[in-house]
């Protein structure tokens, strides 16, 4: 079965009013109205399994990774309260492992903690966490997950091909399935933010916006080549990965919001089969 969703979502936690005092609860208002949208959508789309594209999961030299253990466990940094536990399809995660090496992409599969993959439990990120916040916790029973970790020190080429490898995973499945790049965008908006400021971050999220709004994923490998590194962005990999999963002629993408609140842009665009 082909996928039936796709998604590039943001990872802020400010995303979620869970992790909001008062005073921040409504800095990321229209964020949060795009992630409570992407939740509805991915419900319609009854999707079974996500397969989330993370940038702050585990990192191996020269590879990609896949998770294999049997479940992954997070907490939102400073909110006990913001925690989930969620069970990893351990079958599609073989096959995703495959049909990238079988594309020639360097891979890794990755576990923790017990030697039994099954009842191992691999950290979760917060850009893991996050999106599946708002994505696949009503279902019964709860959505499971493959996580993907994408390489920085691979070619670009090779995470679009990776997505292309991901999708071709995904077709032999009987399972519904649901692809979510998560993404925050360029992370130097801010002087008092971490990263300092460079004028790249707005520039980058300009041109991803632009692109978005246009539905035009394949305009990303027209961008300039250092431009995601300038801008300080953690979403032009997973991007790339998305698009190299979906047909456009057999998908139909739609922007449905973005904003800049702190240091860090985020997006919210949501994919679904025309």
């Amino acid at each position: 079965m082909p996928l039936v969703f796709g998604c590039i979502a943001p990872h802020g936690g400010i995303a979620i009013a869970e992790a909001c005092g008062p005073e921040q609860r409504e800095l990321a208002a229209a964020t949060r109205r795009g992630m409570e949208e992407l939740g509805r959508r991915f419900e319609r789309s009854a999707a079974e399994v996500a397969i989330v594209l993370t940038p702050h999961n585990i990192h191996v030299d020269g590879s990609m990774a896949v998770i294999m253990a049997g479940s992954l466990s997070g907490v939102l940094e400073g909110h006990p309260n913001v925690a989930l536990r969620i069970g990893v399809d351990q079958q599609l995660a073989r096959d995703v492992r495959d049909a990238l090496a079988a594309a020639a992409i360097p891979v890794a599969g990755v576990s923790y903690g017990a030697n039994d993959p099954a009842a191992a439990v691999f950290p979760m990120d917060w850009a893991v966490l996050v999106p599946l916040w708002f994505m696949g916790r009503r279902a019964e029973p709860r959505v499971q997950t493959v996580v993907v970790a994408p390489a920085r020190d691979l070619s670009y080429e090779r995470h679009v091909a990776a997505g292309r490898a991901i999708a071709m995973a995904v077709a032999a499945s009987p399972k519904r399935i649901a692809l979510i790049a998560s993404c925050d965008h360029g992370h130097g908006h801010d002087a008092k933010g971490p990263y300092g400021f460079t004028p790249k971050s707005r520039e980058f999220d300009e041109r991803v916006v632009d692109l978005i709004k246009r539905d035009d994923l394949a305009g990303l490998l027209r961008m300039d080549a250092s431009l995601p590194i300038e801008a300080k962005a953690d979403s032009y990999w997973q991007m790339l990965m998305l698009h190299g999963a979906l047909d456009p002629t057999a998908w139909r993408g739609e922007f449905l919001s973005y904003e800049a609140p702190t240091y860090f842009g985020m997006l919210c665009a949501a994919y679904e089969p025309r």
